[in-house]
């Protein structure tokens, strides 16, 4: 018991001191680096970097600190680096091989800054899952459903899978499908279709719509309209013209051929 406090005490009198100052350092270092993460935070926003880009930028500049704060206490404890960058490198081959999904996300993550397929913001779709991307992180991008549902995408997967961006054009078209019984004028039923379109807010006059018939179906004409937007007014376009095109074949007494259908199964019924 005696040597057990004896040895006690003579550790305490020679790491004590550093251990204390470690302590030390790291309680003052995680507030510095709160402050400092703050301001270059600040600074980074007042750039003309792109979204994503000051994302990840925020968080490198805070890893960089955590990075350096831990160096210092080690060099606090008095602990030589050479024999730290020895047991790193020991277990370098067992943490690589442990974190082979992690280095996959955190490369994914990379290539998606250096190539930017996508921003923050951007509507995208890969796979089963699509959303608005609301934070590119190192290993996982994050999405935002239209039912307001959160799910997060691994970088890895998102590299190695075709990702479709419905918001990275400026434009973008809608396409709407009529049906109308063959015993209409075609022309007629174009003229319509075209007037509703230019009479659709939002649809553009250049690049102009489209109308034209582009299938038969036994009895049935199919045509197809189609008219270019702004990307931010896709979906307004997109039931206006279904209303509009429809309201416009009904003023002309152009049918539906399912309508006419449901007509005379009406007057057969009460006949």
């Amino acid at each position: 018991m005696e040597e057990f406090i004896k040895n006690a005490i003579g550790f305490a009198t020679t790491y004590g001191g550093k251990i204390v100052l470690a302590i030390l350092v790291l309680i003052i270092g995680y507030f510095v680096i709160r402050l400092i993460s703050k301001g270059a935070g600040k600074a980074i926003d007042k750039t003309s970097l792109d979204p994503t880009v000051r994302q990840l930028a925020k968080k490198a500049v805070k890893f960089l600190l955590y990075v350096i704060l831990i160096i210092s206490v080690i060099e606090v404890l008095g602990i030589p680096m050479s024999s730290v960058v020895a047991v790193l490198a020991s277990c370098g081959l067992a943490v690589g091989l442990a974190l082979q999904g992690a280095l996959g996300n955190l490369a994914g993550g990379l290539m998606i800054l250096i190539f930017k397929p996508f921003k923050i913001g951007d509507y995208i779709e890969t796979g089963d899952s699509q959303g608005t991307v609301k934070d590119i992180s190192i290993f996982y991008t994050s999405l935002t459903t239209i039912d307001n549902k959160r799910i997060l995408v691994p970088n890895g997967d998102l590299m190695n899978a075709t990702v479709t961006n419905f918001t990275a054009e400026d434009l973008r078209r809608v396409d709407q499908d009529f049906k109308i019984t063959n015993d209409i004028d075609a022309e007629l039923v174009k003229k319509v279709l075209l007037t509703a379109s230019l009479n659709t807010e939002g649809v553009l006059a250049d690049p102009a719509p489209f109308a034209r018939m582009t299938a038969v179906d036994d009895d049935t004409y199919i045509f197809t309209v189609r008219a270019w937007c702004r990307t931010a007014q896709y979906w307004d376009v997109y039931f206006d013209l279904i209303e509009n095109c429809s309201k416009a074949l009904s003023d002309n007494g152009i049918d539906d051929p399912e309508e006419r259908i449901a007509v005379r199964l009406v007057k057969d019924t009460e006949e």
